[in-house]
């Protein structure tokens, strides 16, 4: 459908007509054809968001497996791997698939995720031509099933400190695998309970009594259907949610596997039991082969994107049809949506969510470039494992909140199981704490920050941040972070000199992102101060940092939300005048306005925001809203997500 102008406002505002088709095009963009098969899949496969919910959790993992490879015989599933293996040969088009993917039930996408993303892309990427010619092209197909298996019961974020030890035998040129006490044991394996014939271990290698760090070993776990000899597999059991997910807890009691086995892009032993690698520094090797596994992140937050859509598509629905009480004794009884605070709750998280999906474009296509070999530089790798944690951490986190203030913008109804929310809360909610804890992804994008991603990136640990930091002229430190440059350039830009805060226009796009920009400086400068004092005055560097952790955090954060506005704004100034485009800027006026407003109280501590002015930014918000009333159910059309998906028969009918 198509919004109708209305007639200008007093204050001259025309009421845009939107081309909704034309906005999905540009939502889609290069990869439009590749979300048009994965939403042809999902309405085949439809029914299985009833038989979550009808069919006992062995039988549904069963269809679940069986829908992961029906989709794989489509190509879907396979865009990211080589082409001479079956695959589509197209990093960027495997990340769009995914994304679109979340609109269905998530069991699917993360058992694709699982087999494809996590196991299908470690042999990809850690190992060599041998690991591919033997796995990748059933691998690809779905008919040989597999386990990423990093994390375990005691070691999660950790992963320097995994227990899994790998013994290399050079009597009989075999590593030993051993699960070294409960806290080494593998846990909350996706693929490991029921379907998965191998396994990705990561374990720390010993080769003649001398660890040389983790690294990753291709483990049979099953054979014939059975556990293979000393591999003990237990159910992780029923989950908040996921339950089509076969999560399970391995253990390796002396198992042996040939020497190769071991993935061995970056590192080797040799028949004699001498290790060689191309990578001297072991905690640059380490970092190097993480590094790798950086799509799996770069997923999940596109996945987080796609799971609010989905609940915030229901919600809008529903308040567009849904009323209650009337504004006056004779009248009828108004639309949800009409209500200022139902706007204000929806509306605001909509705009966020179109910035999120720019930003996702932005992430997406560096991590294209880096492992297409477009980009080659070390520093743009950096970059983008500091960006795609980044993002992650803001999109999964923005899901949860989403999912949650939908599902009470729909009342009892939306506490029916028949309406998606229990399922979209239940299965999303670990969003934001796989492929990376968001606290401790925040982390890594501080430390990007603070070291302005050197030549030593991944040899830092938070430690070693904080002496790199300290052992910097603090005045270095500020001058990376720039602060008083950035008012200098802000001064050029907008009118008011000093007062440039406080004359500029609140819908300038310069002064929303000086906003942020000086927000995130300022940050970083304190914390670097800080870190600096605390070391000078002789204090222990782990006391130090886990006092500033707080600020660390909040740099990051802040650090993400610039970037996220800065993709929305350039996105915004690639698009030809029209309907389409006045309306996506009144998203990012509210995108930008509500998060300048939500930290209100940063920005009058710290002299940016007078009382006066941050009145007439909430008044902004609010007219913002009324704005875009009109326009909200042809934005979230626009999404594309299939009607089946919205599986909410209460809520949009």
């Amino acid at each position: 459908m198509t919004t109708d102008r209305t007639a200008p406002a007093p204050d001259g505002y025309v009421q845009p007509q939107l081309d909704v088709p034309a906005l999905t095009g540009l939502l889609d963009g290069e990869y439009a054809e590749v979300r048009d098969l994965v939403r042809t899949n999902l309405v085949t496969y439809a029914s299985v968001l009833e038989e979550a919910d009808e069919l006992g959790i062995d039988a549904f993992r069963e269809r679940v497996r069986e829908l992961v490879v029906g989709m794989a015989a489509t190509g879907q599933t396979g865009m990211g791997f080589p082409k001479e293996y079956g695959g589509g040969g197209d990093v960027g088009a495997s990340i769009a698939a995914f994304e679109t993917l979340a609109y269905g039930d998530l069991s699917v996408l993360v058992k694709v995720g699982v087999q494809f993303g996590l196991f299908g892309g470690a042999v990809l990427h850690l190992g060599t031509e041998r690991h591919h010619d033997a796995y990748l092209p059933r691998l690809i197909t779905g008919e040989l099933m597999g386990c990423f298996a990093m994390t375990e019961t005691g070691h999660g974020s950790n992963v320097q400190a995994l227990g899994t030890v790998a013994r290399y035998d050079a009597a009989t040129r075999e590593f030993v695998i051993t699960t070294e006490g409960e806290q080494a044991r593998k846990d909350y394996i996706g693929n490991a309970a029921r379907h998965g014939e191998l396994a990705v271990v990561f374990a720390q290698l010993e080769v003649g009594g001398t660890s040389e760090g983790v690294h990753a070993f291709v483990v049979p776990i099953r054979v014939d259907g059975e556990p293979a000899p000393g591999v003990d597999i237990e159910d992780d059991g029923r989950k908040m949610g996921l339950n089509g997910v076969d999560n399970g807890r391995i253990r390796f009691d002396g198992v042996r596997v040939p020497r190769e086995a071991l993935l061995n892009r970056f590192a080797d032993v040799t028949p004699e039991g001498v290790y060689e690698s191309t990578i001297d520094n072991p905690d640059r090797r380490f970092f190097t082969m993480l590094g790798t596994l950086v799509q799996g992140r770069v997923s999940v937050g596109g996945a987080g994107v796609s799971a609010s859509k989905v609940a915030l598509a229901v919600a809008t629905k529903y308040a567009l049809r849904r009323r209650q009480f009337a504004a006056n004794p004779e009248g009828e009884e108004q639309l949800l949506l009409d209500y200022g605070l139902h706007q204000r709750r929806l509306l605001p998280l909509i705009a966020r969510t179109y910035a999120l999906h720019f930003a996702q474009d932005v992430v997406r296509g560096q991590l294209h470039d880096v492992f297409s070999g477009v980009e080659d530089d070390p520093q743009a790798r950096r970059r983008l494992e500091a960006r795609a944690a980044g993002t992650k951490a803001l999109g999964t986190w923005h899901a949860t909140r989403t999912i949650q203030e939908c599902r009470e913008a729909c009342g009892g109804a939306g506490y029916l199981a028949v309406n998606r929310f229990a399922a979209l809360k239940a299965d999303s909610d670990i969003f934001t704490t796989f492929e990376g804890d968001n606290h401790v992804l925040l982390q890594l994008v501080a430390k990007g920050l603070l070291t302005d991603y050197a030549s030593e990136f991944e040899d830092l640990d938070q430690l070693g941040m904080v002496r790199y930091v300290t052992n910097l002229a603090v005045e270095t430190v500020i001058e990376k972070t720039s602060a008083h440059k950035l008012l200098e350039r802000v001064r050029d830009l907008l009118p008011g000199g000093d007062e440039w805060d406080q004359e500029a226009g609140l819908l300038d796009s310069e002064y929303q992102l000086a906003m942020v920009r000086y927000r995130e400086e300022h940050m970083l400068a304190g914390v670097a101060r800080r870190l600096k004092s605390g070391i000078d005055r002789k204090r222990d560097a782990g006391a130090v940092f886990s006092e500033v952790q707080d600020h660390v955090i909040a740099v990051a954060h802040a650090h993400v939300e610039r970037l996220v506005l800065e993709a929305f704004v350039e996105k915004m100034r690639t698009l030809p005048e029209g309907g389409n485009k006045v309306a996506l800027g009144l998203l990012c006026d509210l995108f930008a306005l509500s998060t300048i407003e939500a930290d209100r109280a940063w920005f009058m501590e710290h002299g940016r925001l007078t009382v006066q002015r941050s009145k007439a930014i909430t008044r902004e918000v609010n007219d913002l809203c009324r704005k875009i009333r009109p326009l909200v159910g042809d934005l979230v059309d626009a999404w594309g997500i299939p009607a089946e998906m919205l599986r909410a028969p209460d809520l949009v009918g």
